[in-house]
């Protein structure tokens, strides 16, 4: 198996939101390279769950490999045209309320490079597809017949330059979308959240709005879902790939409520929800996605660090994450030597609904920053994550 080192510095995994930035995007590509080359129920777990900070060992991966196939290019020449969207990525997947699956995506652009044409932020297109395996397509684009922007504000203005999605969930009759705001890369201006009542088709400001440098700057870049117990359950991190993750809990119907979010933190000698959050894992995280699947939780992510998309399985949110069953699912690559497990500037790798433990589907990244072209989601299928 090739080495995680293999081409990182030519082919470091990019970072969302590629225009308007004060720091060169190969600065903060090559930053991160650097530091390679140098059945529970879904809650009801106690709290002391986990061991004191940083001292539980991290589980050894399992020496069998995961079986990753490459189902299809989800965006491009040809599949995403006919919406004027031929360069775009993340395609962060949500189901609706009417049972569609929603993709939302960063920044967007009609033709198939980087700033060629029509740039917008977030978009979104609905998928019918039931059965995964034969490869997501779509139903329609939110806005008609072209792919519109969410919610209408000027790229590249005096605040700030573009706004990218951070993470969706669905709770009752409504989605819920929280987007980062952002002047340049890795500078976040604040956060907010917005909401869609009729499946996504059309989205209003819910009045949240979180500083960026709230927690330390580790409230940028979420990802967050439902518990049974009526918490909505977040992974945070900051949007600079080079932080840890903090968790919080909410209740569902107070998601826009800032006062509400309960920490979960080590203080005089235990794990408790209300004290002052502690890294509930270090690294380098990138885009998250957390999900109860299965009657666990997963946790896919890209690992900045270790140039990879990994996963952990866990019983419940505060499991230890240092000694739960964690795999690497897609291997970052070299341009011109790829295969299905192997993927040159890979990044994102969010849940596909439908997906089950033994059979995960991926929506994961992929843009070549030199050419500015490719600027694609593609969509991987993952199997043997439980072994």
């Amino acid at each position: 198996m090739r080495s995680t080192e293999d081409g990182i510095a030519r082919s470091t995994a990019a970072a969302a939101g590629p225009l308007g930035s004060p720091m060169k995007r190969s600065t903060l590509l090559k930053s991160a390279a650097g530091a390679l080359l140098g059945g529970g129920g879904l809650l009801g777990s106690s709290a002391d769950s986990f061991a004191a900070p940083h001292s539980g060992t991290r589980r050894p991966a399992a020496a069998q490999a995961v079986e990753v196939t490459k189902i299809k290019n989800l965006t491009g020449p040809g599949l995403t045209t006919q919406f004027r969207m031929e360069a775009t990525d993340l395609g962060i997947p949500v189901r609706t309320p009417d049972g569609r699956t929603l993709f939302v995506f960063g920044d967007t652009f009609e033709h198939a490079c980087v700033g060629c044409g029509w740039w917008r932020s977030p978009v979104a297109l609905w998928s019918n597809t039931t059965n995964l395996n034969n490869g997501v397509t779509w139903s329609g684009a939110v806005g008609g017949a072209a792919a519109q922007q969410l919610w209408a504000y000027e790229h590249n203005n005096p605040v700030f330059s573009t706004v990218l999605p951070s993470d969706v969930i669905t709770i009752g009759n409504t989605i819920y979308l929280h987007a980062m705001v952002n002047k340049g890369l890795g500078n976040v201006v604040w956060t907010e959240i917005w909401r869609s009542d009729n499946n996504g088709a059309s989205w209003t400001h819910t009045g949240a709005k979180f500083p960026s440098d709230l927690h330390g700057g580790l409230f940028q870049l979420l990802t967050w879902a439902p518990g049974n117990d009526g918490y909505v359950y977040v992974y945070s991190t900051g949007f600079q790939r080079d932080k840890p993750i903090i968790l919080h809990r909410v209740r569902s119907g107070s998601i826009t409520n800032l006062s509400a979010y309960e920490p979960w933190g080590y203080r005089d000698g235990r794990w408790a929800w209300g004290n002052p959050p502690t890294p509930i894992l270090e690294g380098r995280f990138g885009e998250l996605c957390l999900r109860p699947l299965g009657g666990k939780w997963v946790l896919t992510w890209f690992n900045a660090g270790d140039y990879r998309i990994d996963g952990i399985i866990m019983d419940t949110p505060t499991s230890n994450l240092y000694t739960a069953h964690r795999r690497t699912l897609i291997w970052g690559g070299q341009w011109g030597n790829e295969d299905h497990s192997h993927v040159a500037q890979l990044y994102g790798g969010y849940i596909i609904p439908g997906s089950t433990l033994n059979d995960l589907h991926l929506s994961v990244s992929q843009w070549n920053t030199q050419n500015n072209w490719p600027y694609q989601v593609m969509q991987h299928r993952i199997r043997g994550f439980p072994l």
